[in-house]
């Protein structure tokens, strides 16, 4: 592996050894007692920010990373630690590909731009909902993303194979969460295989991502809008890319498994 930065500016992550690990000393005094309320005060700002930029024009790859980033250094400054490995596997693909992840938080949707686009283009698989968020539906728009409805699987099936192979085609990678729904716990038997079927058509990779973001809550009232909890450590894993063979049957399992001996591997390490 090798041991230098992926980015070495202040706008990105910086590796020691392919891993990133929250720098000690990262919260402020002034941010911990009150987490929560600090992070979205940071939070609400880059938001506005970013929305008014997008709608110049001018939210473009740099901006998107930069931003995302603005939203993990928040996270850090009320107390939040995070660690990221395998981020070598992406480094080492010479093609786009199809990154499948488990879905738990809001978090992985603001984070993961930061460390994947600095790396290779991406974007997302949303609901259309999001395209409607005051303020934030500018910067979703203009992230090119596939928005899906949830609530007719056929057509949503249709819309991310064609809508997937033309932004696959162009070079850029696309994220996946082939859950129906958030969830803290995993369960393999709803982790769909969209993700892997469109990589299958496509012909490229499929890169597992395991996830633990529970730091950030889901919100009683407001989904997106959840308590801040310094005392979980958020995880970020990447798997090696597989490539798809057959009806991907196999290769399902690998990524389910992967996903699921790490949650069990982090959830151990937190008792």
């Amino acid at each position: 592996m090798s041991s230098s930065p992926a980015i070495s500016n202040k706008e990105h992550f910086s590796y020691q050894d392919d891993i990133y690990l929250t720098a000690p000393g990262s919260a402020s005094w002034f941010s911990r007692p009150f987490p929560t309320i600090n992070f979205y005060r940071k939070f609400s700002w880059n938001v506005c920010r970013s929305s008014l930029i997008a709608r110049r024009g001018k939210y473009d790859n740099r901006e998107w990373s930069r931003t995302s980033f603005e939203v993990q250094k928040a996270l850090e400054s009320v107390g939040v630690r995070t660690e990221i490995n395998g981020i070598e596997h992406i480094r080492q693909l010479d093609s786009p590909c199809v990154f499948v992840a488990n879905h738990m938080s809001m978090l992985e949707t603001m984070v993961l731009p930061a460390i994947i686009q600095p790396i290779r283009d991406v974007t997302f698989v949303v609901k259309k909902s999001l395209m409607e968020y005051p303020f934030f539906r500018h910067v979703v728009r203009a992230r090119d993303p596939i928005a899906v409805s949830r609530e007719n699987p056929r057509e949503d099936f249709k819309t991310v194979m064609q809508s997937g192979m033309e932004r696959l085609q162009n070079g850029s990678s696309i994220v996946v969460f082939p859950q129906t729904t958030r969830s803290l716990t995993f369960d393999p038997g709803q982790f769909n295989t969209i993700g892997l079927k469109l990589a299958l058509r496509a012909k490229v990779p499929m890169v597992p991502i395991a996830l633990k973001t529970d730091a950030w809550g889901n919100g009683k009232w407001l989904k997106d809008v959840g308590r801040i909890d310094p005392s979980k450590s958020v995880h970020f894993a990447f798997s090696h890319p597989i490539t798809i063979e057959g009806r991907g049957t196999l290769q399902q399992k690998e990524a389910t498994d992967f996903i699921q001996a790490k949650l069990s591997d982090w959830c151990t390490d937190a008792d």
